[in-house]
């Protein structure tokens, strides 16, 4: 290429002059401007995560408080206007002079960055809000704060506006009766930072408020909800009253480990619960265990570094596992359980039905980014192992009849493994033999780029041979489904691999399940559950979502599965033709087609499966991108998917009775 052809510019576009890269084309943030600048680099996102994150900062805040033995009680409120509450009885934040500035402590804690009592000032022995950051980040993201601090009998208060002072720090007096000490915060947040929504979720922070509340035994939380039914979650309206929930819980984790597995329904393989406790030789770190084994074929591993759920685990949950295989194989080995020829059991095998929650404090905790969702400490990892090491051990040499109990679960997991082995192994070699060919249902794309290629899973040939018709081929591919699915809940990998419903969908999107899964060999970016708009359609999304949950998580994890939107009803005039996707659609479109005459007559027909429709219908309702409708499958709280798959699909009946007892008043249009 010439020098000419290089520096032509594409029509469409233009080249302005550059302007003089120096000194002043650098920006200096000043306070908090970084921080509404860039949320995400402080709080996640400017969702709804983002938007809860601000009420976890400032209660973490109050745990701390709790955590060095100053405050028992905290209490936060959903008011109107979806203003923010949150009282702790803790030592109140300081109002005395910052030398350094020569503001109030407390102005300076909410106006500065990394400026708190957890720098080595004392303040703090372990806290959850390492980096100093969380009420000068509220502030800043809030429309306006207030504040008030009980110190010395006195009351005090200071407001802020999107970051910045509007008042100096006021004594207003004696402290109001019956508040000795504590700090008092409300805040509405910036609609103009949280475009998405400004309303919080009762259901969310009950869900972080409770965990609180098990990880610090004694202290007294609650939660109310005063907000007016419009201003809450469509969801969570119902009546409209007060909602309010009281938690604590005198047995710390070993209660949550009870409350976990009691909302799993599933049968406790040993009824104690085994607790393990240690410090660090220096007292600087603690570790904390309870765990309990299920008969359920799922794990469920909770882990929490001062109070902070460390959702992608980290050294303490590293530890962990490795002293818990170590433990069981040594053991085996010790009493024969496993023979000479016998390999050594897996960490799944081990942890199969476990359920556990592990919670350390540490004084100088490494988390990796502000949200904190994995812990780095080195040495914390060997404190989790050499407890785990020590208790475990004792504990299985004491009690031989829960020991009998544990290994019986564990070695019918590796039973199963090396029957899913096997399984995967003839599964390869039929493949092999068939020359690595896709699915004999599966109609594939085009495209080879990942990103840019869909495949829509479709319940029934009818409905797959309008869709095939109907389709892009170019970016969409289909796989055809047929007849009854395996519930996976009730069944380990060994039988998925067999299935001849699951194995052409394990094959067609390329992940593998389990420990061999690969998101990075993942041939769809989109994968889109369509089924009928029926209880029927409702059951099959259900069968699943629980084999993307227990075997494909990361696919719901990383936002690549969805749900089809089928049109409910056809509504025809003359040669006017439309869809509408729910009864209030359908009446609104109704009378717009009547032109208002109610004497116009309205052909209207409910599509009762997606094979009724023609292939045009199909793409132009439910396929094409420019008019589709698609439902994101997210997951927000693991804990509670894992318990309600458990209850929905699981072998216990009861549990499941009972559900549907207390919820059937919620159900409506159950033919849809």
């Amino acid at each position: 290429m010439d020098n000419q052809e290089m520096n032509q510019v594409p029509e469409g576009f233009s080249v302005e002059p550059e302007q003089e890269y120096g000194g002043d084309q650098i920006q200096v943030l000043e306070g908090l401007e970084a921080v509404r600048k860039r949320p995400g680099m402080y709080i996640g996102s400017t969702g709804p995560r983002g938007l809860h994150h601000l009420v976890y900062e400032i209660v973490d805040n109050a745990i701390d408080e709790a955590l060095a033995g100053y405050c028992d009680r905290i209490v936060v409120r959903l008011l109107p206007g979806n203003v923010v509450y949150v009282s702790d009885n803790g030592r109140g934040i300081p109002v005395g002079e910052q030398h350094k500035t020569g503001l109030p402590a407390v102005t300076v804690v909410f106006t500065i960055l990394h400026a708190g009592g957890k720098f080595g000032g004392g303040g703090y022995k372990v806290s959850g809000g390492l980096h100093g950051v969380g009420a000068s980040v509220v502030n800043a993201l809030s429309q306006w704060l207030e504040v008030e601090v009980v110190s010395d009998g006195k009351l005090y208060y200071q407001r802020f506006q999107r970051g910045n002072a509007v008042t100096e720090l006021e004594e207003r007096g004696p402290a109001p009766e019956g508040r000795t000490r504590g700090t008092v915060i409300r805040f509405q947040a910036d609609p103009e930072i949280f475009k998405e929504t400004t309303v919080y979720s009762y259901e969310t922070l009950q869900t972080r408020l409770q965990e609180q509340a098990f990880l610090n035994a004694g202290v007294h939380i609650e939660l109310i909800d005063e907000r007016p039914p419009e201003e809450r979650n469509p969801e969570e309206r119902d009546s409209g009253e007060i909602v309010a929930n009281t938690y604590c819980y005198e047995g710390g984790v070993g209660a949550f480990v009870e409350y976990l597995n009691g909302q799993k329904a599933a049968e406790a393989v040993h009824p104690e619960i085994i607790r393990f406790f240690a410090s660090a030789p220096d007292g600087n770190a603690t570790a904390e265990v309870a765990m309990q084994y299920t008969d359920s074929y799922s794990e469920v591993m909770l882990s929490f570094a001062n109070n902070i759920h460390t959702t992608d685990g980290g050294t303490h949950e590293d530890g962990f596992k490795r002293a818990l295989t170590r433990v069981m194989n040594d053991y085996a080995r010790k009493y024969n359980i496993l023979k000479e020829a016998d390999k050594n059991l897996t960490g799944d095998d081990v942890r199969e039905g476990l359920t556990c929650v592990l919670s350390v404090k540490v004084k100088e905790a490494q988390f990796e980014g502000q949200t904190k969702a994995k812990l780095g400490n080195t040495e914390v990892g060997t404190l989790v192992s050499n407890l785990v090491v020590e208790k475990m051990t004792a504990f299985l040499e004491e009690n031989p009849a829960t020991a009998k109990a544990i290994f019986d679960k564990a070695l019918a997991a590796a039973r199963a493994r090396e029957a899913a082995r096997k399984a995967r192994e003839m599964a390869r070699r039929k493949t092999a033999l068939e020359g690595g060919q896709m699915p004999d249902k599966l109609q594939d794309c085009n495209e080879r780029d990942p990103s840019l290629c869909e495949i829509y899973i479709v319940e029934g040939d009818s409905a797959a041979g309008s869709a095939i018709q109907g389709r892009d081929s170019r970016f969409q591919a289909i796989l055809a489904m047929w007849g009854k699915m395996l519930n996976v809940e009730k069944a380990r990998a060994d039988k998925i691999y067999g299935n001849d419903k699951l194995y052409p969908m394990i094959v067609a999107l390329g992940t593998g399940i389990g420990d061999e899964f690969s998101l990075e060999k993942l041939r769809y970016h989109k994968i889109i559950i369509m089924a009928d708009a029926d209880v029927d359609g409702a059951h099959i999304r259900t069968l699943l979502l629980t084999f993307f949950f227990r075997y494909m998580r990361p696919l719901i994890e990383n936002g690549y599965v969805y749900s089809a939107v089928p049109p409910l009803f056809k509504l025809t005039r003359g040669k006017t033709t439309r869809v509408a996707y729910s009864e209030e659609e359908r009446d609104k479109i109704s009378s717009e087609m009547r032109g208002g005459n109610p004497n116009v007559r309205v052909d209207i027909n409910r599509f009762k499966g997606l094979g009724e429709m023609d292939p045009h219908e199909l793409w132009e309702t439910t396929m094409d991108p420019e008019r589709r409708t698609l439902r994101r499958i997210t997951l927000q709280d693991a804990v509670a998917a894992d318990q309600i798959f458990t209850v929905l699909m699981g072998e216990q009946v009861e549990p499941r009775k009972t559900w549907i007892e207390k919820n059937a008043q919620y159900a409506g249009n159950l033919d849809y």
